[in-house]
């Protein structure tokens, strides 16, 4: 089963390309085929991130969840998508 991140961005943001450097080589360590993820600019998707409760950039959702609003640490984000992963029961390498 495939995990689906969502990390919120927008404009002039600092902290959003470390937030998705970060998810980068989280996912590069889990694999491609295990977790998918996409950009999402707040600007352009405006409902969306309404809908998902996001109030400040950067953000992160977990299959459809608002998990991080701000800068999430990288052992943080990689122990989350690992519990999120056993619950899924996707073998993790």
């Amino acid at each position: 089963m495939t995990i689906k991140v969502e990390v919120f961005s927008s404009p002039g943001c600092s902290k959003c390309g470390h937030a998705k450097e970060i998810l980068r080589k989280t996912v590069k360590e889990f694999g491609d085929d295990r977790i998918e993820w996409r950009e999402v600019n707040i600007l352009k998707e405006l409902d969306y991130a309404v809908q998902m409760g996001v109030l400040s950039t950067p953000a992160i959702a977990i299959d459809g969840k608002l998990v991080y609003s701000g800068l999430p640490s990288a052992g943080k984000l990689k122990i989350l998508l690992e519990e999120k992963l056993i619950r899924t029961g996707t073998e993790i390498p």
